[in-house]
This record gives structure tokens, sequence and C-alpha cells, in this order.
């Protein structure tokens, strides 16, 4: 592993308060926490001034980048004017007004209303809640259990982190709930059989989820939920067929498909929802991430007329709608909101998406031929590069070996800031990233590439176990 400079004040100081997520615990007193200072475009600074270009958008969700002058003009007028209120018994803003009609203008489907939330995950949540509540409105107080997959990832709450697909979410935390069921993941290149082609493929994963609901019994299931684009789990493009056949089976069980956009949403992908981009039909939809371009915290719940109408003729029965957040509409995130998707339109993201698309693909591209790398995936901006062993037979690196991970730490030291999904590197810049900039990302990135071959021939992990 790579030598230690001695830890800053400002790192001792986060080792002795801070508890971090998704960290090695175990690892940090040793190593430091990267403390990052400010941010311009698609840079961030930390605290010794030197540069990296922030090539997950934070957390996949910085789609504007950082220092946008709109967008922190808007906050500052919305928290002069009001800096919080809630829409508890029926009170109402206008920030969340606007932004409710603005969702339901672009929704990929018919959408009545919508619900907010502080986060992707209390959205995931909520979702459930939602089918549930439903389906006693319905008079089916046994069509309760929800699909997921392998591989997804849906958030971090009880239920949205049962719904998860991946096994750190899950050990050690008495985690999956009951009433949750995982299907296949849909990732041809690591789980196609030998000799099978895309569509059969497919044709297997539709036959294993027919099985799946057949055994469980379509009476006792009320939704499916999917990622377009799978995420965190390690950008995952499904083949072109699948969703469609998926919809199918879930069509002949009356089974709602649940789409969650907390990544794939706002053009990222190359569309504005990432089930426009892979052809799925949702009935639902959970927002978050670049909903206000990360400049607050924010997430939503967009549904149709027949659902909320499910939940008025309940809410009549009981006497409220007894679900909410205190931050949930606030009028902060709202009101970035709304700037947001205005500076989406106005200064056309999704065709600069689309326009970076093809350097981004190229760049992948020519990545896919190093030794280290058994496969490159992407959709618009978003892509993933999955280091194997040994590229002819997709030999995984042993996983206690954190190639990974010290990867991403190689990528740190050259100045981009990446994330090891496993022996996944994810990208997913800042929408508003040039064809230099991206260019300057894919170059550090190779640099790092070159430091890892070498480390990880000198370390012998190469060799099979």
């Amino acid at each position: 592993m790579l030598d230690q400079p001695p830890l800053t004040n400002l790192q001792t100081r986060d080792i002795e308060a801070v508890l971090h997520p998704y960290t090695p615990l175990h690892k940090l007193k040793t190593n430091g926490p990267l403390v990052i200072e400010r941010g311009e475009g698609v840079f961030v600074y930390d605290t010794q001034g030197k540069d990296y270009i922030e090539g997950m958008s934070g957390l996949w969700c910085a789609g504007l980048g950082f220092g946008d002058e709109e967008m922190v003009e808007a906050a500052t007028q919305q928290l002069r004017t009001l800096p919080y209120y809630h829409l508890f018994g029926a009170k109402g803003m206008e920030p969340a007004i606007e932004l409710a009609e603005k969702l339901k203008e672009i929704a990929p489907v018919p959408i009545s209303k919508v619900f907010f939330t502080s986060s992707g995950s209390e959205a995931n949540d909520t979702q459930v809640k939602l089918a549930w509540y439903m389906n006693n409105a319905l008079g089916r107080p046994n069509k309760k259990k929800i699909i997921s997959r392998q591989k997804a990832y849906h958030g971090v709450t009880i239920m949205a982190a049962s719904l998860t697909g991946l096994p750190y979410n899950h050990i050690g935390w008495d985690l999956p709930v009951d009433r949750v069921v995982h299907t296949d993941c849909p990732h041809f290149y690591r789980f196609g059989e030998a000799g099978e082609t895309e569509e059969q493929f497919v044709a297997r994963l539709v036959k294993s989820l027919r099985d799946l609901i057949e055994r469980e019994g379509p009476d006792t299931i009320a939704a499916m939920i999917a990622e377009p684009i799978m995420g965190a789990g390690g950008v995952i493009v499904p083949p072109a067929t699948y969703f469609a056949e998926i919809q199918k089976v879930l069509d002949e069980h009356d089974i709602m498909m649940i789409s969650d956009e907390v990544i794939n949403g706002f053009g990222r992908t190359g569309n504005w929802w990432g089930a426009q981009t892979v052809g799925m039909t949702p009935k639902t939809i959970s927002a978050a991430k670049q909903l206000t371009a990360a400049y607050a915290p924010l997430g939503a719940v967009l549904v149709p007329q027949d659902v909320y109408d499910a939940y008025v003729s309940h809410s009549e029965k009981i006497g409220t709608f007894g679900h909410g957040f205190t931050y949930g509409g606030h009028p902060l995130g709202c009101a970035l909101g709304v700037k947001a998707i205005a500076i989406y339109q106005r200064r056309d993201i999704l065709g600069h998406v689309r326009n970076m698309t093809p350097t981004f693909e190229a760049r992948l591209k020519k990545i896919a031929d190093h030794p280290l790398v058994g496969e490159v995936r992407s959709a618009g901006l978003v892509g993933g590069v999955e280091m194997v062993a040994d590229k002819a037979t997709k030999r995984s690196f042993d996983p206690k070996k954190g190639v990974g991970a010290q990867i991403a730490k190689f990528c740190e030291n050259r100045r981009v800031i990446l994330r090891a999904i496993g022996d996944t590197i994810a990208f997913c810049p800042p929408m508003i990233i040039t064809e230099a900039e991206l260019n300057e990302m894919f170059d550090r990135f190779e640099l790092a590439l070159a430091d890892a071959e070498a480390w990880v021939d000198k370390e012998g992990l190469r060799k099979a176990a």
C-alpha cells in the first residue's frame, strides 16, 4: 500500500469527531480523510489548495458542478423570503407547488401528485409504505411484498436497505426485513452463461422472475422496484430488451413497476429519465440527487391519479393521511429544484450530455483494452470500468486484497475523484463537464491505472488463489 503522509490538524479533528459513512473505519485513523475546502465547476480543492476533478459529481448528484451563481442566488433569495415551512395539515408553499408542477410536466408517464421527502432513501422507503397503504385501501391486505434485484441500490433506511441487494448493506444490520424478495441482476458480462446470447440471458431472467412470482404467490406481491441503470451496484446497463420483457410479466400479475430515478434522473443517461433510456414504463417514480443538482437535500415520489385516488379513499376511512417528513418539501430545496430544472432546460443540459457522450464512450473504449480491465459500460455520462485479475477468464481479484479501493486511492493521488464499487471504478462527472475536462479526467485516470498495474504486479495479485 502507499505510504501515508502525517495527518493534518483538520484530519485529526475529523477522526476524533466524525463517524464516516461507507468507510473502512478500521483504516481511517491511519489514512485519514481527504478534507475538501471548496469547489468550482467540475473541480474541488482540498485544504492544501490541490485541485481534483470530481468525477463522481460528489455522490452521483452535483449535476451542475460547484459554485453555480444562479443556484446560489436562488438559495439566497429563498432563505430571505421563507427559510423554512412545511406541508403538514394542508399547508402550502409556492416553491413546493411550482416544483410539483414542473415534475408533472417533465415526467415520462402521466403523474397526478408529488410527495416530497428529504432524500432518495426516504423516497424509496415511502414507495413501500404507499404501496402497502394503497393495497389496504383496495382491500388487498396480503399484496405487500416488494421485488428488488441482486446488486440493486435503493438506500439505507431499514426498508430501503432491505430493497438494496448488496451484502454490505445487509451483513451485520439484521437485514433484509420480511416482505422483500430479490431476483436476478441483469449483468450479462458477469452472469451470462457460456454460449448464451443477450436475448437468451433475458429470457432466463424473465423465467426466473416468473418462477419467483409463482412461488411467492402473485396475490402477495405489490410492486417491483428497479433502477433503470444500476448505480452503486456497479453501473450495470441492462440488455436492450430486458425491461420490456420484465414489464410483461409484471402486468400479467398486476404488479406495479417503481422506477428508482435517484441517480438516473434529470439528464444523466442522455434522457430526462433513465426509464426513457432503457424502455421502462413505471407506475410510480422516485427522484432525488440531481433534482436540486445537490445544492440542497430533497427527494420526491411521483404517483399517478389512480394510485392517488386510493390514498384519498383510505384517508377518508382513517381520518388522515398519516405520513410525512419535517423537511419534506423544504422551501429551500424546492426553490433550488425549480431553478435546477429551469437551468437544465434553458442551458440544454440534456443536449450537452448527448454531445459529450461520444467522447465519454470513446475514452472508455480505449480503457477497455487495458490488461486489468474486463468490461467498460456506460449510458450518457455515467460509466463503470470493471477490473479483473484475468481478462480472458473474467476472473476477479481476491476481494480481500481491496484492489478497487486501492485504485480509487491512486486516482485521488492523480487528482481525480472516482468511486470504487468493489473492483468496478465508477464515473459520473458533473453534466456541465466540457470535452477538454472529460479528456483531462480520463488522462488522470489512465495515469492512476498505470500506477495500479505496477502495484498489482509488484504484489503478485493477478495470480489465482
